[in-house]
């Protein structure tokens, strides 16, 4: 690949002389022009370095979608330090143990979030805090980004090149203790790249940002990716009302609209205005970070005829993006084909590639792979093999190189030594009238090792659900085996910031209920 920027600052100091009163941020009622947007970021990064703060550093986010985000993303770049983005669903004891694991000396939060950090030990953790919204604490340690946007001038000696660390990304932890996956500013930008490439992103295009910022796949292909080429973002900072959502695409003429299959999954049952459907601008719906069903897709796109509805595949140790549905054919069913410049293969145990339509584990290499996990060597070298990023997703690949994802590697169940595997067990039930979403997981055994059981969320409005009509129709499709024998109807399933099913989170609640 080519690289324009060497690091993520380059891209607001370039757009800012090609573009400098083009409108990069719309945030409420206000708009920021690049011009704009780098001066904010060049005055909090004197502020910083006036602070202390150096090249490698580590700076958090702990930050609601806003200007200051994105201010903050370029101030860090600036400086060579390092960017952890923080999920703000988190409690105080997990905030705790990503400042510790990070050993971040700064920390940016929103004032919405002030219980959570009073309560977790930022304050001896950190040097300092920089609070974003109204009403900042009033302690020596804190600043408020109202004081800290005046002007500072302060000149960087030592920017930082393609292959420094620019962000570390905690994983969800839906398996576990959630790792930082370390970005270099070559990882994010190869994806910057890749991405724009597949949607054809333009400086005329406009992303509307309402899934969180410090999310990888919001952060690096519904944040960077459309700055890198001079187009705009639409910054929503709650989504309710979530009309409110699309009031913007209409208001703001947003052109690019990257979602969750929770949001996808809403919108088919929503009934839009009749000018929304004339005069939207809409050309690309992305939708990724969880499986998007079958009849969601077929639904959009009978509603959406004009917009191109495309389902991509990535990790956060990817940058995220690996794989997406590009717009001259999309299969469904299919994540797409591996994003320019990467390669995926789909290997058995022993890392032999396996042919075309068989299943094993999906590998990916290119310069999106990212650098290792903060501060655990064994997991690095278990993660990264000969070059290869082992994924732990199972899957395979079509002769049109388009990739299909079977199931996660950790969540395969193997009952009487042969393989099940809970996703197409769920397409299967989530195909069945009153069913929102479920998830399969296995439970130990003595006679089988393992046996498959569902977890199922009722589509709004049921008030009754024909669990025989359920087993019935899940005999007609699937084997004896793969049937599970246990049916547990929950009020809702335990999800992460970006709609991804907690499978061990249903696993806990079950062995406390046995």
């Amino acid at each position: 690949m080519k690289y324009d920027f060497n690091n993520l600052y380059e891209i607001i100091e370039t757009h800012s002389q090609k573009r400098k009163n083009k409108v990069a941020l719309f945030s409420d009622d206000k708009k920021i022009t690049y011009g704009q947007l780098k001066e904010k970021a060049d005055t909090l990064a004197a502020f910083l370095t006036k602070k202390g703060v150096k090249k490698g550093d580590k700076v958090a986010l702990f930050l609601r979608n806003s200007s200051e985000f994105i201010y903050s993303i370029f101030a860090v770049s600036k400086l060579g330090a390092i960017l952890v983005p923080i999920n703000t669903f988190l409690t105080a004891k997990e905030l705790d143990y990503i400042l510790e694991d990070s050993g971040s000396s700064v920390l940016i939060a929103s004032t919405l979030y002030e219980k959570v950090v009073s309560e977790s030990k930022a304050e001896s953790v950190c040097t300092l805090i920089l609070w974003e919204g109204e009403k900042p604490p009033s302690k020596d340690t804190y600043f408020s980004f109202s004081e800290v946007m005046k002007k500072h001038v302060s000149e960087v000696a030592e920017r930082s090149t393609l292959e420094d660390t620019a962000i570390i990304i905690y994983t969800s932890g839906t398996t576990g203790a959630s790792k930082g996956a370390m970005l270099s500013n070559k990882n994010i930008i190869s994806n910057l790249l890749s991405g724009h490439k597949t949607v054809n992103a333009t400086h005329k295009d406009r992303v509307i940002v309402f899934l969180p910022m410090f999310h990888s796949f919001t952060l690096s292909i519904g944040v960077l990716l459309i700055l890198s080429v001079g187009g705009s973002l639409v910054i929503i900072q709650s989504i309710i009302p979530f009309s409110n959502i699309f009031k913007q695409v209409l208001k703001k003429r947003v052109t690019l609209f990257f979602g969750i299959p929770d949001v996808f999954n809403a919108m088919v049952k929503t009934k839009f205005p009749w000018y929304f459907m004339w005069f939207n601008r809409l050309r690309v719906f992305l939708s990724a970070a969880a499986p998007l069903q079958a009849k969601t897709m077929e639904m959009m796109n009978k509603k959406f005829k004009r917009v191109s509805l495309l389902e991509g595949y990535g990790l956060s140790e990817a940058s995220p993006a690996v794989a997406m549905n590009i717009l001259s054919k999309q299969k469904v069913g299919s994540v797409g084909t591996a994003l320019y410049g990467y390669t995926i293969k789909i290997v058995d145990k022993d890392m032999n590639e396996q042919p075309r339509g068989s299943v094993g584990e999906i590998i990916v290499q290119g310069d999106n792979v990212m650098q290792g996990y903060l501060n655990r060597p064994k997991e690095t070298a278990e993660t990264l093999v000969n070059g290869w990023l082992l994924t732990g997703d199972i899957g395979y690949m079509d002769e049109d190189d388009f990739l299909f994802i079977v199931d996660r590697k950790k969540d395969l169940i193997i009952s009487r030594g042969i393989n099940i595997y809970p996703r197409e067990i769920e397409k299967v039930i989530n195909g069945y009238e009153g069913v929102s979403m479920c998830a399969v997981i296995g439970i130990a055994d003595e006679k089988s090792g393992e046996i498959p059981i569902v977890y199922i969320e009722l589509a709004d409005g049921i008030a009754h659900f024909d669990e025989l009509g359920l087993k019935k129709h899940m005999k007609e499709q699937l084997a004896n085996y793969k049937i599970p024998k246990q049916i547990h109807i929950i009020e809702a399933l335990p999800k992460n910031a970006t709609g991804k099913i907690l499978k061990r989170v249903l696993k806990e609640q079950f062995k406390k209920n046995v």
